[in-house]
């Protein structure tokens, strides 16, 4: 019996990088699971658009949606399930994050970073209108903080509060609080995947250091084939 199809899901970019970064994750994944067949879709300024994708399988051909996604926001939501509704064959999984994977990678480009004990770290996320993203960023900043000693706050690059550039200012004024009176710097840990408008716009926020972005690495992929796999032992 054939395994179904997985539909690797991204929002999509403008980003050259951003959208290489992307197409790794994809790359690794048929790697990591050699015949698996591995469709990419995107949510957002990208083709091919995942509604088109989905309608695009052969009738009765079983597929999972793999959100290539780091939180439950609108995307995963309202977008994916409209885009697979009419096809019940077509099952979709949750978004990669929360997960401890992804707090140790966060750490491991803090640490890349030079980050400092005395530091703030601020997660930013991509922020999303519905309240599940803030949950599961939040969640994801508790798991980070478990790994560090540091103060851990979090913030959105759009759709939820507090924005980056206020989440930056209020985590500089509580660091200079500190009772030693050696206030550490303010690190923006860059909770993306790759490089786009939302990373290019956490250099603005006044932050003393930004890191890079999660991928490249294989963990993505391990963490969507995991995802994947559950659907599939959940539905057989």
């Amino acid at each position: 019996m054939n395994s179904p199809v997985l539909i690797a899901c991204a929002h999509g970019t403008r980003n050259v990088e951003g959208q290489a970064a992307i197409r790794q994750v994809m790359a690794e994944i048929e790697a990591l699971r050699p015949g698996l067949t591995v469709v990419e879709a995107y949510v957002d300024v990208q083709e091919p658009e995942l509604s088109g994708v989905v309608a695009g399988l052969p009738e009765g051909t079983p597929a999972v949606v793999v959100p290539l996604l780091l939180s439950t926001g609108y995307h995963v939501k309202v977008d994916i399930p409209k885009a697979i509704k009419s096809r019940p064959e077509v099952s979709a999984a949750p978004p990669l994050g929360p997960d401890p994977r992804l707090a140790e990678l966060l750490a491991a480009r803090l640490r890349d970073s030079g980050l400092g004990d005395d530091d703030g770290v601020l997660l930013a996320a991509a922020g999303s209108s519905l309240p599940d993203g803030s949950v599961d960023s939040e969640e994801q900043a508790r798991q980070l903080a478990g790994l560090l000693p540091n103060k851990v706050r979090v913030a959105y690059g759009a759709s939820a509060e507090p924005n980056v550039p206020d989440g930056v200012a209020a985590l500089r004024a509580e660091l200079a609080e500190a009772e030693d009176g050696a206030a550490g710097r303010v690190v923006v840990s860059s909770y993306l995947l790759a490089t786009g408008y939302f990373h290019d716009q956490l250099s603005k926020a006044g932050a003393d250091v930004v890191t890079a972005p999660l991928l490249p690495s294989p963990v993505l992929a391990e963490i969507a084939l995991e995802r994947y796999d559950a659907v599939v032992a959940a539905s057989s």
